[in-house]
């Protein structure tokens, strides 16, 4: 063992921090610095719900505001009930501002349609969504894509409207709104509300046009192209080539004096007009209703068809034919009734309400006068037909003046039945006639005929017949070379001339014997003289 005195060793804590942490340490404060970069350069999370994801792909769909990209899609994936698509997109810093509860997002990518093409640059840097900022102060984080771009923003300026058709698919989203031709606005969305069994079509109309729309307006269909065949022939229109390709509504005012108030709340409703016709037929509000009994076929008689007086419109056929509640009326009466409506729009400018009792009992008492219905063609390609009222005061009188409630308007036949009248009334006459002894005279006529025909055969084969014509033309001959010895150049002919050149000069030289006969006729006797009368000798002049 060694004698040398043990050491102990002291320890003690180092006060200083050892250089093998600096690196651990730089790593931590650079992790952190390049985290607080991240979290302070990007913005917030969006959730995004789409019908499908055609077009979209993870890390390169982009999120663009006015062609800025804004964002960009980090996942997609189906929802719980598999039914849309979820994607989230990590938005950039202080994009936060752009989403608000009004904001609207709709994918962008090629799209042919009626207004052209459109989306073609996202055939080579593919789909992307476009992001419209709203205007709202709240903030919102998720969205519904939209499948098509929005008309209007939801601050725009403009009016809203609705319009309410029984029919859908009259228009689509898209179609033009025109006024005078020009395009003011356009079909925001089409529903079908299945409380009202309604369509309703929403419309905006931009500014200042929206100063357009007024109490007195109306809407109707712009098809480009209108055919119809009734009883008033063969309408036929065509509009602008604009309105061919697009479609669309129309609105303005049918009367220049309209001056209605203007519109100015959002989503009020308007009623669709299929076309300008339909409008005019409904603006007749003020009519006196009456029944028409017909004992003829109304095949061809329909609904709306014209109820004319003397070729002028005075209303509109409503029902064919009036149903009753009683079952055993038609048997009763054996004849169809049709409900037909006097419009007095038609007949006057202003007329009142209270005036109808009125003008009713006045129509009434035309019938005594012989005012009747009757149905008449008014097309022979489609067979339609029309009501024409006029006077027949030799037609008797129709006994039936109420039916159901209505008043009856007096009838007589017409149209077909007139025509098979007329022909019974011909067959009937023809019968009449005494056709056994009228066949006997014509077949004795014809005999008569026939021999006289060969009697005339007879004459014409005769050798003299046949020989005229060359007898004709010889003294036809003989005749032109008779004229022709007076000719200018024949002896006769200037003989002749000789004689009347005489004749002239004998003429001149007995003027002054006429002359002298016709101031003296004794001058044949006692010749002429130029011996003036004596004059007595008591009377001579000084």
């Amino acid at each position: 063992m060694s004698d040398e005195p043990q050491v102990n060793a002291e320890v003690s804590a180092q006060k200083q921090l050892s250089a093998i942490w600096i690196i651990p340490i730089l790593a931590l404060a650079m992790g952190l610095w390049m985290l607080f970069q991240y979290v302070n350069s990007t913005g917030p999370k969006i959730t995004l719900v789409l019908p499908t994801a055609d077009g979209l792909e993870v890390g390169k769909t982009q999120i663009k505001a006015l062609n800025v990209n804004v964002g960009v899609i980090t996942d997609i994936k189906l929802s719980d009930d598999y039914r849309h698509i979820i994607a989230t997109a990590q938005m950039v810093k202080d994009a936060d501002r752009m989403l608000r509860e009004d904001s609207l997002l709709w994918v962008v990518k090629p799209r042919i349609g009626k207004e052209g093409i459109s989306g073609l640059d996202t055939l080579l840097s593919g789909a992307y969504i476009q992001l419209q900022p709203g205007q709202s102060k709240t903030f919102q984080d998720e969205f519904s894509v939209l499948d098509l771009p929005p008309i209007a923003p939801p601050d725009a300026k403009g009016l809203r409207l609705i319009l309410t058709n029984k029919e859908a698919g009259k228009l689509s989203v898209g179609d033009p709104v025109m006024y005078e031709g020009f395009t003011v606005g356009r079909v925001e969305s089409t529903q079908f509300d299945v409380e009202s069994k309604k369509a309703q079509y929403q419309l905006f109309i931009f500014a200042p046009y929206d100063k357009l729309v007024n109490t007195r307006s109306f809407f109707w269909l712009n098809s480009g192209i209108n055919l119809q065949l009734n009883a008033e022939g063969l309408e036929f229109s065509l509009g602008s080539i604009e309105s061919l390709l697009k479609g669309g509504v129309t609105f303005g005012q049918l009367q220049e004096d309209d001056s209605g108030q203007q519109i100015t709340q959002q989503m009020t409703e308007f009623l669709l007009f299929d076309d300008v016709k339909q409008i005019r037929e409904g603006m007749y509000g003020d009519y006196i209703e009456f029944v028409m009994m017909f004992d003829e076929s109304v095949r061809g008689l329909k609904p709306l068809a014209p109820v004319e007086y003397r070729g002028l419109r005075i209303g509109t056929v409503t029902k064919i034919p009036l149903k009753t509640e009683s079952s055993n009326v038609y048997i009763n009466i054996k004849r169809i009734p049709v409900l037909v409506r006097i419009e007095l729009g038609r007949l006057y400018d202003n007329f009142g309400t209270t005036e109808l009792p009125n003008l009713k009992k006045r129509v009434q008492d035309e019938f005594a006068k012989g005012l009747k219905a009757s149905l008449k063609t008014g097309n022979l390609v489609t067979g339609a037909l029309y009501i024409d009222t006029d006077y027949f005061p030799d037609e008797p009188a129709d006994p039936l003046t109420q039916f159901d409630g209505y008043p009856v308007f007096p009838t007589k036949q017409g149209g077909f039945a007139e025509v098979q009248k007329q022909v019974t009334e011909l067959l009937r006459k023809l019968n009449g006639l005494p056709m056994d002894d009228t066949l006997a005279s014509l077949n004795s006529t014809l005999k008569t005929s026939e021999a006289l025909l060969a009697s005339a055969e007879r004459i014409l084969k005769k050798q003299e017949t046949q020989n005229l014509p060359a007898d004709i033309q010889a003294s036809l001959k003989q005749l032109e070379t008779t004229l022709g010895g007076f000719g200018p150049e024949s002896t006769v002919y200037r003989e002749l001339e000789t004689t009347l050149r005489e004749l002239n000069q004998v003429m001149a030289e007995f003027k002054p014997v006429l002359r002298t006969i016709n101031e003296k006729p004794n001058a044949l006797i006692f010749g002429e003289s130029n011996t003036a009368d004596p004059i007595p000798a008591k009377g001579k002049q000084e």
